[in-house]
């Protein structure tokens, strides 16, 4: 029987890498270009969803030059499984959100039903205007009505992990973006 390390090792060493280090850093460049053009005039609070969006969320406000403010959230259908349903709040944003614009960065549109949520949450709060942002959005018909302001890539419709996303619990510090074998 294979111990948990050897496991999740073979799930890296079988996977696909679908978006490289270097393809990250490109996309995350043409996404600043596009928020920049559009917030940099606008004073915005930026909010990172966690855990999702540290990595990302981190390297794309480094691209940005311009006076932001920096908040975060951690809200989940997730938590350490793969699939999930109603959202969890475990921590709000500490900021003024009333009449600011709010750019919310989170790691993946899948379906959508978590990055609705927040921007909905976000303006039951007061925000004048909610941007959203993610690194990946995935290719299916199943998402909410709704698509962010602005997406990295477009991947298909498997089981990804790295670059803030998870395997069930590990991976998201990887500097490029996996499918799981047969996924």
């Amino acid at each position: 029987m294979k111990t948990k390390i050897e496991q999740l090792n073979t799930v890296l060493n079988e996977a696909d890498c679908l978006v490289s280090e270097e393809e990250l850093n490109s996309i995350l460049d043409k996404m600043a270009v596009n928020i920049s053009h559009e917030l940099s005039e606008k004073l915005p609070l930026v909010v990172c969803v966690m855990n999702g969006a540290l990595i990302p969320g981190s390297a794309l406000l480094q691209r940005l030059h311009f006076p932001l403010e920096i908040d975060f959230i951690h809200a989940t259908r997730y938590g350490m499984e793969t699939q999930g349903d109603a959202l969890k709040w475990l921590c709000y944003p500490q900021s003024e959100l009333e009449n600011r614009d709010i750019l919310v960065i989170d790691d993946i549109f899948d379906q959508g039903h978590t990055l609705k949520a927040i921007s909905d949450w976000f303006k039951n709060h007061g925000a004048s205007k909610v941007y959203t942002a993610t690194i990946i959005n995935k290719l299916h018909d199943r998402k909410v009505e709704m698509r962010p302001d602005y997406v990295g890539i477009d991947v298909d419709d498997r089981f990804l992990f790295g670059y803030g996303m998870d395997y069930k619990g590990y991976f998201r510090n990887l500097p490029g973006i996996y499918a799981v074998k047969g996924s």
